[in-house]
């Protein structure tokens, strides 16, 4: 979600979900501590629950941000051990590191240390040659065996050779039945799914095995899909919004930060995927991806985007009275 679920996308998603954990693009221990916190670690106020996701595998560094995590706010710190761009394996972070199990284990335990905030680890079932159950185990036991106790576990085996990180999402065939036979003899940790989940039905399905689901690019691409997770996995009493209550909803916190002197297209894109399958949805997509890069695009993009499939869902809605 490297560029993806940054604070706009965040506060958008708040929108429909109040009680899940949000977690942040992935950002390395080396930018935090070079370029300064402030510029990664601020987050707008009504974001949480949220955990920082790290990327990073010096003990040090890792443990002073880990720190600066917690006194920033967050409720977790993560360890992402799962990316498997090109990017990453050139830094030693994310999915390489799997071949590395006890540098990860003196990483997590030097977080931990750190901070009182749990310290979590995102990672793949396997990489490269590295596929069996008990290499799985090897990657995982050490790691726990330091305290670590939650393990969110992307059900595919990343290629770090020959596979871009879209293929990685991909082609990879997924495998959940070692993800619950992780759970089931590791009955004290916390295992939490994540890859390949696009629906609420699904993770109804995985939640009967495992402790908890992550959604990322389906959440991205269709986010309404949040919108009935508080009452169905929370037992929220809170009637859910409509797509157009949810854009409204939103329209305050896209007001303050233009005021700020916020782009319009910098918090938009997150909204595109909001009317997917509904009449006028292309037409909504299309008006806000022609004006709110204008300079100075303001509000009324927005509105004038959401009249616009109004418009045509009221068009779709009487031509299928006057065809009955």
């Amino acid at each position: 979600m490297m560029d993806w679920s940054d604070s706009h996308c965040r506060m958008f998603w708040r929108q429909l979900t109040e009680q899940s954990l949000l977690y942040t693009e992935m950002v390395t221990s080396a930018a935090i501590i070079h370029a300064g916190p402030e510029r990664f670690l601020r987050f707008s106020d009504g974001e949480q629950p949220l955990a920082l996701q790290l990327g990073g595998s010096d003990p040090a560094d890792l443990a002073r941000c880990a720190r600066l995590a917690e006194d920033w706010g967050f409720d977790e710190v993560n360890l992402n051990c799962g990316c498997p761009s090109d990017r990453v394996q050139s830094g030693l972070f994310g999915a390489c590191l799997m071949a590395r199990p006890l540098l990860v284990a003196d990483c997590i335990k030097a977080m931990q240390d750190a901070c009182d905030i749990p310290v979590t680890v995102k990672h793949r079932i396997g990489i490269d040659e590295m596929e069996s159950y008990g290499e799985l185990l090897a990657f995982v036991e050490p790691i726990a065996a330091t305290g670590c106790s939650t393990f969110i576990v992307h059900a595919r085996k990343a290629w770090l050779q020959g596979l871009s990180p879209k293929q990685n999402r991909e082609i990879p065939p997924l495998d959940y039945p070692m993800v619950y036979q992780l759970k089931k003899d590791m009955p004290a940790l916390e295992v939490i799914l994540n890859g390949g989940i696009t629906a609420l039905d699904q993770c109804e399905k995985h939640l009967q095995h495992l402790d908890g689901v992550m959604l990322g690019r389906a959440a991205y691409h269709n986010p309404y899909l949040l919108n009935e997770v508080d009452q169905r996995f929370y037992a929220a009493e809170k009637i859910p919004k409509s797509r157009q209550q949810v854009l409204l909803d939103y329209m305050p916190y896209v007001e303050e930060q233009l005021s700020q002197g916020i782009a319009l297209n910098h918090i938009s894109r997150h909204l595109l995927g909001l009317f997917q399958n509904v009449p006028g949805a292309k037409l909504f997509r299309r008006y806000i991806s022609e004006h709110a890069h204008v300079k100075g695009a303001g509000i009324d993009v927005l509105e004038q985007a959401l009249h616009c499939l109004t418009t045509a869902s009221e068009q779709a809605e009487a031509y299928r009275a006057a065809n009955q």
